[in-house]
């Protein structure tokens, strides 16, 4: 299967701004439209989706990513079940343990076996399978049979995580864009689906990173600075957990030793001061920067190691222009036929 592109747009007010973006990524090729899931730093997401969905044809839709902590179980469920009802069979789910949505209010993210058994729960309970869940059997009884089923996608970094995306999930959501880590999350988790008796080859991989489409190489490294600062937050939960001498490879977690500090205030802003002590190379490694023939060798290196879908962070200046350049000369390089 050739590389496809999604877009991630932040559900920032005026909610009509979302509503563009969206549009003009579905009008040039982008197959998959993402947003967050942190309502107190942004707008309530689902009725952007829900308006989302109404506004474009064919784009699939989904949070990169919602959490099973801030979001009860069954409800969380049953609106993806909505919307793929409404959408005609166009929802995927990427879910998380919880980062900013949780710890913005003050909360932490879920405990990984918690996480495992709620997203076990969830993705049967939206595909209309009937669940044991708080000793009650319980059933959306609405689902529509004939639809796809809507796919669970898990974010991690750790071991545990992974091993929870290998168990239970559809794919494996990462977010950075640096092939030597990549590889090391999808064995990780291929060797859990393993052990669970799943087919590894069926686990989806799922890069989601900032993209600038320029000549302008230190100006794009400056936009994007606060990219690393925020996969550092996952990082340093890690390092917490494991240590830094641990089988996590060091190239995702050397670069957090000289970090200082995290403002979620500044959660996913170009120019936020957290991102002051990210390198060039960090920048480098971990989104795709550069022209349109740079941005296309790079992912066509991850294209070859696996990488199914690239998700575009659309956190950057430019961004109809950024979309346009996707359009016209990068999205066309990795369509089949």
């Amino acid at each position: 299967m050739a590389l496809s592109f999604g877009v991630t747009v932040l559900p920032d007010p005026p909610y009509s701004r979302f509503l563009e973006l969206i549009r003009h990524a579905e009008a040039n090729g982008f197959e998959y439209g993402w947003t967050y899931d942190s309502h107190v730093l942004w707008q309530e997401s689902f009725p952007l989706l829900t308006l989302a969905v109404e506004a474009t044809t064919t784009m699939k839709f989904g949070h990169c990513v919602t959490n099973p902590g801030t979001r009860e179980p069954t409800v969380l469920a049953s609106a993806y079940a909505t919307l793929h009802d409404i959408s005609d069979g166009r929802m995927v789910m990427g879910i998380g343990r919880g980062d900013s949505a949780v710890r913005y209010i003050g909360d932490k993210p879920v405990r990984v076996a918690e996480f495992e058994r709620r997203c076990a729960m969830v993705k049967d309970f939206m595909n209309g399978r009937e669940v044991d869940w708080n000793e009650k059997q319980l059933k959306l009884a609405w689902v529509r049979p004939e639809l796809p089923e809507i796919p669970m996608w898990v974010a991690g970094y750790g071991p545990k995580a992974l091993a929870v995306a290998g168990r239970v999930g559809d794919g494996v959501i990462i977010q950075l864009a640096d092939p030597v880590i990549i590889e090391w999350i999808m064995n990780t988790a291929r060797e859990a689906a393993a052990e669970a008796g799943r087919d590894p080859s069926e686990l989806k991989c799922i890069v989601c990173a900032p993209s600038h489409i320029t000549d302008d190489i230190a100006d794009a490294r400056d936009q994007v600075r606060w990219f690393p600062a925020m996969v550092s937050n996952h990082v340093m939960d890690l390092i917490e957990r494991y240590g830094y001498e641990s089988e996590i490879p060091h190239e995702l977690t050397e670069y957090v030793r000289v970090r200082k500090f995290y403002d979620y205030d500044e959660h996913s802003r170009v120019g936020a001061k957290h991102g002051e002590f990210v390198t060039d190379e960090i920048c480098d490694r971990f989104c795709v920067l550069g022209n349109a023939e740079q941005a296309t060798a790079k992912l066509k290196e991850l294209e070859a190691i696996g990488v199914d879908q690239f998700n575009i962070y659309l956190m950057t200046h430019g961004q109809e222009e950024d979309l346009a350049a996707y359009g016209k000369d990068v999205i066309p390089q990795f369509q089949s036929g």
